[in-house]
């Protein structure tokens, strides 16, 4: 084998390395995007801050044994349809309790 196609055998690895990179950073940005919305509903419905959203996912992914970005995508298919596993609600709504204000803010004045 020459060097030439040593060269472009090398050059040829590499592109597929690169190729595989681009996948994963896509699949991280995907995956930050969907953490982030939950975290927003969370946020919203659970009356916590962004804060404390990460750390209600965080504590239902590691008590269900699901993948943070699994229990991210549960929760946002909830907020579309409604529906939720009992087990994934019952622990959201344990971690809510746990991680979540002390009391709910009172109603703005009218």
């Amino acid at each position: 084998m020459s060097a030439g196609q040593d060269d472009s055998g090398a050059e040829a690895g590499r592109i597929f390395e690169l190729q595989e990179e681009v996948e994963q950073l896509k699949e991280a940005v995907v995956s930050h995007a969907v953490v982030d919305q939950a975290i927003g509903m969370m946020v919203a419905l659970g009356r916590v801050t962004p804060d404390e959203g990460w750390v209600v996912l965080k504590d239902v992914s590691q008590r269900t044994n699901i993948k943070l970005r699994n229990v991210a995508d549960l929760i946002l298919i909830w907020g579309r349809s409604g529906e939720l596993p009992p087990q994934i609600r019952a622990e959201l709504e344990a971690a809510l309790d746990r991680h979540g204000p002390t009391q709910i803010p009172e109603a703005p004045p009218e």
